[in-house]
């Protein structure tokens, strides 16, 4: 069984979701035969690839909040991820675009290595709030995961993975995926959302037989 996550890493909810999820294929009867692909998405394409912005100033524009809304979305969503194990410090963020992270995470699926990059990605950002935005730290945190640092140096210097990350992208328009993540089950079953644990499991078992659409 296949399932493909697409996801943004500067996204909250895809980290939540990731987690969630995890805690579903813990409890599914067979989840070494479950292969996981990350694929790449992106929340905001436009943002310039040279520079970063302020994070809360950006969430301001995007939803029309005023900056004592978007500390409490923050507040309600720090609560939410702690609920499943996770830190978020969300306070004095910046973002940018998230491209370059993206090509590294393909990179990482060459290796086998493509979790533990893309957690080491979410985890630098939402909780040890680094930068996903530039080689040097990029460089820094896939070497953390695993990656050959000359290697991840190299591919981000290149246009290697480029037409990976767009053909994702692209893929997930096709799939009328307009938010992340989304998850697809063994080309069958797709679902939006960070949902409960039980909701992916069911749908894990959907997909592997042992359950039933109501």
């Amino acid at each position: 069984m296949r399932v493909d996550i697409w996801s943004d890493l500067v996204c909250p909810w895809c980290y939540v979701g990731k987690r969630r999820f995890e805690k579903a294929l813990a409890g599914f009867d067979n989840p070494h035969e479950v292969t996981i692909v990350h694929r790449s998405f992106q929340l905001n394409p436009a943002a310039p690839r040279d520079r970063t912005s302020n994070r809360r100033e950006m969430l301001m524009r995007k939803y029309r909040r005023s900056a004592a809304q978007v500390d409490e979305m923050d507040a309600r969503m720090t609560q939410t991820a702690a609920a499943e194990g996770l830190e978020f410090r969300l306070d004095n963020t910046v973002t940018g675009n998230t491209f370059d992270a993206h090509r590294l995470v393909h990179l990482a699926g060459g290796h086998g290595l493509q979790d533990r990059v893309v957690d080491r990605l979410f985890r630098a950002y939402f909780t040890e709030q680094r930068s996903l935005f530039a080689e040097e730290p990029l460089v820094d945190l896939a070497a953390d995961a695993g990656l050959d640092r000359e290697e991840a140096a190299a591919t981000l210097q290149s246009g290697r993975y480029a037409d990976a990350v767009t053909t994702d992208i692209e893929l997930a328009r096709q799939l009328g995926a307009t938010g992340v993540p989304f998850f697809v089950i063994d080309d069958r079953y797709g679902i939006s959302g960070a949902q409960t644990p039980e909701v992916f499991l069911e749908l894990l078992q959907r997909a592997a037989g042992t359950t039933t659409s109501p």
